[in-house]
């Protein structure tokens, strides 16, 4: 195997940063979602 063969599987591809504020993005709006859903549905068995 060469160096042109690409990155190898354990190289770092991005900055800690830039992970975390993607977790963020997908998180925030998923548990918001499951908020939502559990203020909705509860009031389905009232």
């Amino acid at each position: 195997m060469t160096d042109a063969d690409g990155p190898s599987p354990n190289a770092a591809t991005g900055s800690p940063m830039v992970l975390a504020v993607s977790w963020l993005w997908v998180a925030v709006p998923f548990l918001y979602g499951l908020y939502e859903l559990a203020v909705k549905s509860s009031k389905l068995f009232e």
